[in-house]
Formats: structure tokens, sequence, C-alpha cells
């Protein structure tokens, strides 16, 4: 192993701090007057997102002090406590719902999502076997199939909650890991074909996904139902113009958009802030996301190689597929935008991950 760096990437760590405190503040913005009206306190989503925020930037410092390659020998474990809390969250009485949704265990007066946690050890487990197993990976008996099977299994226990979005970045961030380690590309074709054929499936399965496809294809011929939030992110998102209306300045979060605090926070974002606050919020995703393919690039061995592209995939799929559902190019599923939606979970884990980004950074060549 290479001699430890005196820092970890600095500019990352910046990005990363950068794109909190904006969705502390936007989450602040978004949630207030709902807040308000709710808990009679509008600061009630901001002080739990800076409660997580807190807890997450523990974590991440922490994790940028362990040493990345000790997650290999963990890899394993790590899955089986995340299968285990996957399935536990099905069990009633153990699992919470919301909004039709079996994903969450409660603590005390705060829950956990399993689901989110399970990306990140997928992505230390599949970072271990692609690593020792990357001869085999061209086989598709022997590299390309035991690979999937694992990912599909999890994906597997997501959809019984069901949780479509967190199931989707899971599996799209392990196939580009699969893709990267130098699998055939004939092999993603019959994949991709299966895939097609298990998505048009899974939303034929459920009533309220052909509503979201419908909805996407013509919002306004169901304006009140299932059109009705990508109708008022729009609305949201066009008066903002080129500057914003200025920060606080949303209409839609006055019970227009529902819960604009969480996965729609880019349109008030963009409505607040105009198309230069979001552009700047889509320059800050991209250099984090070269920061991440430059650390991922200098890793000195596979495994560090494997478990950075992973993280970075992770994040930039997230971000690609919630920036499409609010600007109405693909349709409606629950994706956070990571660091800025409010959610503990997903806020926790995407600072942990960034930890472990940052002390592979510590190794890397660039």
């Amino acid at each position: 192993m290479t001699t430890k760096k005196t820092s970890p990437d600095f500019l990352l760590v910046i990005i990363t701090l950068l794109l909190l405190t904006i969705g502390l503040i936007m989450v602040y913005s978004a949630s207030a007057v709902w807040a308000t009206y709710k808990f009679d306190d509008s600061f009630f989503f901001a002080k739990r997102q800076l409660l997580f925020a807190g807890i997450g930037i523990v974590a991440m410092f922490i994790l940028m002090n362990v040493e990345y390659w000790t997650w290999r020998s963990r890899a394993k474990l790590l899955l089986i406590i995340c299968f285990f809390l996957l399935l536990a969250v099905l069990v009633p009485g153990i699992g919470m719902e919301r909004n039709g949704s079996r994903s969450w265990i409660g603590v005390g007066a705060f829950s956990i999502q399993p689901s989110e946690f399970m990306k990140l050890a997928m992505i230390a487990f599949l970072a271990k076997f692609l690593s020792e197993n990357q001869k085999k990976i061209t086989s598709f008996k022997k590299g390309f199939l035991p690979s999937l099977g694992i990912v599909f299994s999890a994906f597997a226990l997501i959809m019984l909650q069901p949780d479509l979005g967190t199931g989707t970045v899971m599996v799209g961030t392990c196939i580009v890991m699969i893709f990267v380690s130098g699998a055939r590309i004939a092999h993603f074709v019959y994949l991709g074909i299966l895939g097609l054929c298990g998505f048009a499936a899974l939303v034929l399965s459920a009533p309220y996904r052909i509503a979201r496809i419908t909805s996407y294809l013509n919002p306004w011929e169901d304006p009140l139902e299932s059109g009705f939030q990508i109708i008022q992110s729009l609305y949201a998102i066009g008066p903002g113009g080129l500057f914003g209306m200025g920060l606080g300045q949303s209409r839609q979060k006055f019970f227009y958009l529902p819960e604009p605090q969480t996965d729609f926070i880019f349109a008030i974002l963009s409505e607040e802030l105009g198309f230069i606050g979001g552009s700047l919020i889509l320059l800050l995703f991209s250099l984090l996301l070269w920061r991440g393919v430059r650390i991922a690039l200098g890793a000195p061995d596979l495994y560090g190689s494997f478990i950075a592209i992973g993280i970075i995939s992770m994040v930039a799929i997230q971000v690609m597929i919630n920036i499409a559902v609010v600007t109405g190019l693909i349709p409606v599923t629950g994706i956070t935008l990571p660091f800025l939606s409010y959610g503990g979970s997903s806020l926790t884990l995407m600072l942990m991950a960034v930890g472990v980004l940052l002390n592979v950074s510590r190794y890397s060549r660039y």
C-alpha cells in the first residue's frame, strides 16, 4: 500500500460542505410554511436536518480516517446486516409505512431507511467481489451472473416495500461497477432486454405506476391527481427565470407543491434562485463527479477503484434521476437530491459514502 497523504482531497471536502450548507438553507426555506402549519415550528424540519447533518459530518470525518481496505473484510457482514434490516422492515409492528411504502424502522422519535444503507453495503461487497474475480467477469456463469444475483436479491426485497426509486439507484450503480470491471457488452444487451421486460411488468403490476407514466406523458390530462405534482413543480421552475424570485420568496411552497423540502426541493431552489442558482448546483455536482472519478482512477488497487467508482456513480445516478423527475423529463419516482433534500437516512448515508471516498483519496496517485 502506498504512503498515506497528509490530507484527503480538499476540494471534495469543500464541494460537499457547500452542497450541505445550501441544502440546509433550502430545507428551511422550502419547509417553513408547512412546518409552521403542521407543527407550529417553522424550524421543525430544518432542526432535524441539521441534526442528521451533524451526525453525517462526524461519520464522514471518522470514515475518512478508516483505511478503506478494512471494508473488504467486513463487506459480507455489512451486507448480511442490511439484508436482515430489509426483511425486518416488512414485518408488521417493526416497519413503518409512509405514503404507501413500508421502508422505515422507527428508532425513538426518528426512523431509519435500511434500503439507503443497503446501497453503500452493496457497493462495498460488489467492490470486493469484482476485485477478487476480475478475470472471471467476462464469463456469464462465473462472473456476470453471480454478481448480478446478489444485486437483484436485494432489489427484490426493496421492491417488496415497495421503493422503485432506491432500488433503481442501487441497480444502476452496480451495473456501472460491473461495466467498468470489464464485463462483455453482449451480456449488458441481454440484461437490457430482460430489464425492459421486468420494468414493464413492475409498472403494469401497480396502478399508481401506470398513473405516473400517463401523467408524465401528459400531466394536464389529470391535473388534480396523477399530474398534480409535476405540474406544480414546473409552475415553480418557470417563474424563477434567470435570477429567481429571491430566497424565501417561493409561492409554490404555500401548500401547492406537496412536501417541497423532500424530492422536489430543486423546484423550490430554482423558483427562488433561478437558472443561476440551479446551474450552480449542477456545477457543484459536476465538480464532485470529476473529483470522484480522479480518485477512482488514481486508487492504488482494484478494490479502491471499484469502491470509489461505485460511490460516485451512486451520487451521479441519484442526481440525474432527481433532476429529470423535477423537470418533467421522466416519470415521478421518490428519489432525494443528495445533500439537499430533507431526509435523515439519505443525508447520513451520502456523507458516510463521501467519508469512504475521502479515505481512498488519501492513497490516490492524483
